[in-house]
């Protein structure tokens, strides 16, 4: 074991020497907790953690969940150990076009299972990945679907809110397979942990049900130990409170100890006055050439990964002979991998006439439930009033002793809701949604952005989308939340496209296409916006009509010689469309658009959008948001936008209608007063 433990040692002060060589090259970074959590991120890498060297992909691989983004280059160092980055690459830390960048991005092949960005959301994102493990071992046997779940998590993270719903639904459920390590080092950027924080960690975590074991974490052989009991570990997840040295190696120009300080915590070492040169020979290392992978230590993980070769080939074999007798369970799990949806058929999705797009949107999620076997719905505290309930009533819940259900009742906690739905779907083999009302988006900002960044096919389900939602006052009426989310599909993600689709249909056929819109899109989060009052079907409207919707945006009504278009989005298109018909008895003739998306009408042919948006003709828009969200489609000078600039009131729905002018009496007037009629 001594001897195991000078290499161990070794390897630990070598990733040591990467971090802190990293942030010093990019002059900017975060040295000091990577240093410190270095000896638990090498031993999990060279001694336990399993993936496929030739299959990065592997749905059967354990699983690295970084919270801490900040501490990537631990990450990057580590990973480079295992032959998935270069030295070049780390060398070119925060820099332009480097697969290095500041926090980890997303990057299954080079072993970065989540984009990490707030702190709070990667650990969160574990959990979701730790319900899908349970969910596919629950399905084609835990033998063959063996991973494990590991999180790291810091002092940050385990003070954002977000870790209270983790930790609470990881305990409920009983997560045994999963493991987070706490690096509890007492510093973080500003301050000691001690000056903002007395809680007991490890009593909190206990409460929910956790299995907690606390270890010096930097100690090689407590580490192992602790995983190894962890491992171990049934019916409840593990935390390790590892009690690290913030810095851990660190010495000043005098070659006296610089850790365990704030001011090491958020820059280059030598910024913060410590000594990078003395701090390198102390390490092993060579401060002239630091970016190097001591012979010994690359020669321990090449062993490692010969070792992980012939666990994997293990797996291949039970895998081949389970496909051979399992012939019809193993294409079912090859459609789980590649997310088929190409045998849905949409249009045998029957809807009520003239009903609220949340019951539509009921209506095809219990077809969903019906049909795709490999999703998971979720809600907060809601299914019965934004209608996720209609893939419940298809399905059953997730529980810690059934796994085989389909449903998750996270409870009220829309981010940590939608975390872990994200991490559902960055597991692989799922299909994900969840819901809540449009004004609880708020919630929920943060891992919709990471979700966009990351293109994952989450599908937020957000109902209640109006003002209209009535007696329930201003509080629970969105009016600007469809600007907020809308800024989300004008923002390109890295692909260039846009990086969120956005959908709000106007009636329950336009709902059925945009869920079939929203299963079909692999690779950018879907929002569907829906209503809670019933919305009059637009005329002549089905399926095969509404299909329209993939384009964007449509004329729901077209005639010769229109004075003017009326364009909408959601419930306030059948105003439009009843308030055309009391200008038509007046002579005034209107097209009517729906534009169920913006950015997918912007990216069809200019030719088609000028047929339905022509040039030259007035514009009326109606929004039941801020007027902001028609202006891409009505620019100044070409029409009039109503829409409502104040927070909602509480009234009936009908009532607040007619006070605000959303009535079809009003769109006639509007209209008249744009043509000087």
């Amino acid at each position: 074991m001594a001897t195991e433990n000078t290499l161990s040692l070794k390897a630990a002060d070598n990733l040591r020497i990467l971090s802190l060589s990293m942030v010093e090259r990019a002059k900017s970074g975060h040295p000091g907790g990577a240093m410190g959590g270095a000896d638990f991120a090498h031993i999990l890498f060279s001694e336990y953690m399993v993936y496929d060297p030739e299959r990065p992909e592997w749905i059967a691989r354990d699983r690295f969940f970084l919270d801490p983004g900040h501490m990537s280059p631990m990450l990057y160092g580590v990973l480079a150990m295992t032959e998935r980055y270069t030295m070049e690459e780390l060398m070119n830390f925060r820099q332009w076009g480097s697969p290095t960048p500041g926090h980890p991005e997303l990057d299954v092949v080079r072993g970065i299972e989540n984009t990490s960005g707030p702190l709070g959301l990667g650990h969160t994102m574990a959990v979701g990945a730790a319900i899908a493990a349970k969910k596919i071992a629950a399905r084609f046997g835990e033998e063959l679907m063996r991973q494990r779940i590991f999180a790291f998590i810091s002092d940050g993270g385990v003070q954002e809110e977000v870790s209270q719903g983790a930790g609470r639904i990881a305990g409920h459920l009983g997560l045994d397979n999963l493991i987070m390590f706490y690096d509890a080092n007492d510093v973080q950027l500003s301050t000691k942990v001690s000056e903002v924080m007395t809680e007991d960690v490890a009593m909190k975590y206990r409460a929910w049900n956790w299995e907690v074991i606390e270890i010096d974490g930097n100690n090689h052989d407590q580490i192992r130990k602790a995983l190894d009991q962890a491992i171990a570990v049934k019916g409840k997840p593990t935390l390790i409170i590892g009690r690290t040295i913030m810095g851990k190696g660190m010495l000043s120009p005098e070659n006296e100890c610089f850790e365990g300080l704030v001011k090491t915590h958020g820059q280059p070492l030598s910024a913060a006055g410590g000594g990078v040169a003395e701090t390198i020979k102390s390490l092993g290392g060579n401060p002239e050439e630091p970016f190097v992978i001591f012979d010994e230590v690359q020669a321990l993980y090449r062993a490692r990964k010969e070792e992980i070769r012939r666990e994997v080939a293990k797996w291949q074999t039970l895998f081949a002979e389970w496909s051979k007798s399992h012939a019809d369970d193993a294409r079912e799990l090859e459609r789980w991998i590649s997310l088929d949806t190409s045998l849905l058929d949409w249009k045998s999705v029957e809807q009520k006439p003239n009903d609220a797009t949340r019951n539509a949107s009921a209506k095809a999620l219990g077809f969903l439930a019906k049909n795709i076997p490999n999703m998971i719905v979720a809600s907060a505290d809601l299914s019965n009033s934004d209608k996720t309930d209609g893939f419940l009533k298809e399905t059953k819940m997730i529980t810690k002793d059934d796994f085989t259900g389909a449903f998750l009742q996270p409870g009220v906690s829309e981010l940590t809701m939608a975390a872990v739905c994200i991490g559902i779907a960055l597991h692989g083999g799922f299909h994900t949604a969840c819901g809540t009302f449009f004004v609880f988006s708020d919630y929920m900002k943060p891992a919709v952005r990471i979700a966009a960044l990351m293109e994952v096919p989450v599908r937020f389900v957000w109902t209640h989308d109006a003002f209209r939602v009535g007696e329930d006052g201003p509080t629970h009426e969105p009016v600007e939340q469809e600007a907020q989310i809308r800024l989300m599909e004008k923002l390109k993600n890295h692909s260039g496209n846009p990086s969120t689709m956005v959908l709000r249909p106007a009636d329950v056929y336009e709902t059925t296409v945009s869920w079939q819109m929203a299963m079909e899109n692999k690779s950018t989060p879907t929002v569907l916006i829906l209503s809670r009052q019933n919305v009059d079907d637009l005329p002549g409207n089905d399926y095969i009509q509404s299909l329209r919707v993939k384009q964007g945006g449509y004329l729901v009504q077209k005639g010769n010689a229109p004075d003017a278009i009326l364009v909408a989005t959601g419930s306030e298109v059948s105003t439009l469309v009843a308030g055309a018909k009391l200008l038509e008895e007046e002579g005034i003739k209107c097209n009517i658009a729906s534009i169920t998306s913006e950015a997918i009408f912007r990216q069809q042919t200019e030719t088609y959008q000028a047929e339905v948006l022509p040039d030259g003709l007035p514009r009326f828009g109606l929004t039941a948001g801020l007027p902001v969200n028609l202006e891409g489609l009505i620019p100044h000078g070409t029409g009039k936008i109503w829409g409502l600039e104040s927070f909602g009131f509480s009234a009936p729905y009908k009532v607040l209608d007619e006070k605000l002018g959303f009535t079809p009496e009003n769109v006639k007037n509007q209209v008249k007063q744009l043509l000087n009629k």
